[in-house]
């Protein structure tokens, strides 16, 4: 389909002007949107029947999250660590270490992740000075009996993580302008390792990086092309199959949700000292309809009683 013709419609839901809003996440028994907006260290909520937002302060920056089963909390790849939130009255945030981790090298933080549909933790981890492209990222999976694993390194910008309907095959991409790449590996979903990595997406071509990313219940990969307003659509076979517009130049992840999962909600980024006055609202998350639905997000329930 042509990305110009595309009817899809990118309406405003908030205006949150973040800083940098990451890792949406459809919290279905609340019937609610939660993401991050990581240099604000907070974690946001948006209820669309009320239209109420609410938002919690982190001691440090949050980059990806995702709800705990049956317990109302959440866990979070942060600057220093994997942690459990508990989001509390007066925009206080429970901040609990549940495993930290070695960077490679100072100035670095975890960056996109989620839950595996086997309920493992994923995340990678980047050096926040992206300009010295530094292949200093890794990819770790976290769950309680294991603690903190790293998985595969050599990474500038680990970003895109999905995993297709039947949780065996992990996509992963680095957004980073000198690679601009999506992987599709082999995983096993009985013990949670990626293999036979291959390329799935060369971006180079194409309009935007490959940012952050959902799978829709045909198995197609739908990514954010960042500084192109653009989120695209592959299908399993890693075909372009259509591109839809936001009003703003660096849409940063996407996720679906609404009461049918069939609403693309789309995080974005409100860049520090740049010329907005042709995207006044960067920084805002907003919705399309897609004509497609999503898949529920997993939650973390790797031995989640021993929480």
């Amino acid at each position: 389909m042509n990305m110009a013709t595309d009817s899809a419609k990118a309406e405003l839901v908030l205006d949150a002007r973040n800083g940098t809003g990451e890792s949406p996440v459809w919290h279905a028994a609340e019937q609610a949107l939660y993401w991050v907006d990581i240099p604000a260290r907070k974690l946001c909520r948006w209820e669309p029947a009320s239209g109420q937002f609410a938002s919690w302060l982190a001691p440090e920056m949050l980059a990806c999250v995702a709800p705990i089963a049956g317990s109302g909390g959440w866990i979070a790849g942060a600057e220093s660590g994997v942690f459990r939130l508990t989001p509390q009255a007066g925009g206080q945030l429970g901040f609990e270490s549940l495993a930290p981790v070695a960077h490679a090298m100072p100035g670095m933080r975890f960056n996109d992740g989620r839950c595996d549909r086997q309920g493992r933790f994923l995340a990678g981890t980047m050096l926040m000075n992206m300009a010295a492209g530094a292949s200093a990222g890794c990819v770790y999976s976290y769950q309680k009996e294991s603690g903190l694993t790293q998985l595969l390194d050599g990474f500038i910008t680990p970003n895109g993580m999905a995993f297709s309907p039947d949780g065996a095959t992990m996509y992963l991409s680095d957004s980073h302008p000198s690679v601009q790449s999506v992987w599709a590996f082999d995983y096993d979903t009985q013990t949670g390792r990626p293999s036979n990595r291959r390329r799935f997406i060369d971006m180079n071509p194409l309009p935007g990086r490959p940012d952050g990313a959902a799978v829709d219940a045909d198995g197609c990969y739908w990514i954010c092309g960042n500084d192109a307003g653009l989120i695209h659509r592959f299908t399993p076979q890693g075909r372009l199959d259509r591109s839809l517009a936001v009003p703003v130049k660096k849409p940063a992840m996407c996720a679906f949700g609404g009461a049918g999962l069939d609403t693309l909600f789309v995080t974005s980024i409100r860049p520090e000292g740049v010329d907005l006055s042709d995207q006044p609202l960067a920084g805002g998350v907003f919705a399309l309809s897609p004509g497609v639905r999503g898949l529920p997000e997993p939650v973390f329930s790797r031995f989640p009683l021993s929480l």
